[in-house]
């Protein structure tokens, strides 16, 4: 039986698609020895790293960090030395009035909304907290003006506790260097809970933010003196 002859109009082969390209370096993720490594590195340079905002106590300490949402911790600082002189728990703040708390910290952005809250938040505090600052964040976080983020640092500065603060140098930094790759800050919190170990959790935030603040800066990283460069998964170190 004789076969028929091919069609000349048979499709012709097809491409090979093209090889998937490989990660860039960023994009691959920290090993856990890596990790531990990392912040053994940031302890040694470090011991006990403390947050920046000056305070006397948890009630002090609530109000410069509401007060420290899109201004600098030096410029809450600077507003807050006199204010806290003057009004150092919630019954002091309140007596000041939200107008002379306006007026101390006029400087900051965002000032007049912040004024109002540091009173509506002093007056919470009085009627269903004892005038004290509570330790748990579901009860920080029905204060005026106090968020996720806000009530991590309570927690961790004025309590101990081993919470992750992600601002957005933390947030910068846990990308860079291969910690996570969470574009939030809640996807960024949980990987890094995860992640680093326990016997780094409570100054962890503090290494990463000074870190950003310092090094690993946003339009310029001094990767030349980075502790962690080897480490660093960052493709684009600055030369050095």
């Amino acid at each position: 039986m004789s076969t028929a002859p091919r069609s000349s109009s048979a499709s012709p082969p097809r491409k090979k698609a093209p090889a998937a390209t490989k990660p860039r370096g960023r994009n691959r993720g920290l090993t856990p020895a890596e990790i531990a490594e990392i912040f053994r590195r940031f302890q040694a340079a470090d011991p006990e790293p403390k947050g920046e905002l000056e305070h006397s106590n948890p009630y002090t300490l609530l109000v410069a960090v509401v007060l420290s949402a899109q201004a600098t911790d030096a410029g809450v600082n600077k507003a807050t030395r006199a204010l806290f002189q003057k009004a150092d728990t919630p019954e002091k703040m309140i007596a000041l009035g939200e107008d002379t708390v306006r007026d101390h910290i006029r400087t900051i952005g965002l000032f007049r909304a912040k004024a109002k809250n540091v009173i509506l938040l002093s007056e919470k505090l009085i009627r269903e907290f004892g005038s004290e600052v509570p330790e748990d964040r579901d009860a920080l976080e029905t204060l005026p003006g106090v968020g996720r983020k806000t009530a991590n640092v309570v927690m961790n500065v004025a309590f101990g506790a081993p919470t992750m603060a992600v601002d957005t140098h933390v947030l910068r930094v846990s990308n860079r260097i291969g910690l996570s790759d969470g574009k939030t800050p809640l996807k960024v919190e949980e990987d890094l809970l995860a992640k680093i170990p326990q016997e780094y959790g409570v100054f962890a935030h503090h290494w990463l933010i000074l870190h950003g603040r310092y090094v690993c800066k946003a339009r310029k990283p001094e990767c030349p003196r980075c502790l962690i460069r080897d480490l660093c998964r960052y493709p684009d170190k600055t030369p050095g």
